[in-house]
């Protein structure tokens, strides 16, 4: 039971061949071929691109930035200050004051 024997492949290939006709299926199994060429580059890519955006984050996580050298200083940063608010303005009012 479960076992794919040769006379199995035979009525499937007699099913087939009435149904689609012998013309169409060279068609039919070509167009199968293209589109499994194509998963198959995509999902290639798609491993590729997790494997090259891996190896990026790992080069940035090590990422130390250089000390200064000897009898220099680090130069000073300035404190980080937001930018300044703008007022809200409803664009009603805008529209009615022009």
């Amino acid at each position: 039971m479960g076992a794919l024997k040769p006379w199995h492949i035979a009525v499937l290939v007699v099913v087939l061949i009435l149904l689609f006709g012998a013309k169409r299926l060279p068609d039919a199994a070509r167009s199968l071929g293209r589109s499994l060429r194509i998963i198959k580059a995509e999902t290639k890519s798609l491993h590729d691109d997790d494997r090259d955006l891996a190896e990026k984050a790992d080069a940035q996580a090590g990422y130390q930035p250089l000390p200064p050298h000897a009898g220099q200083q680090a130069p000073q940063q300035a404190p980080y200050q937001a930018p300044p608010q703008q007022p809200v303005v409803d664009p009603v009012h805008r529209v009615r004051d022009n």
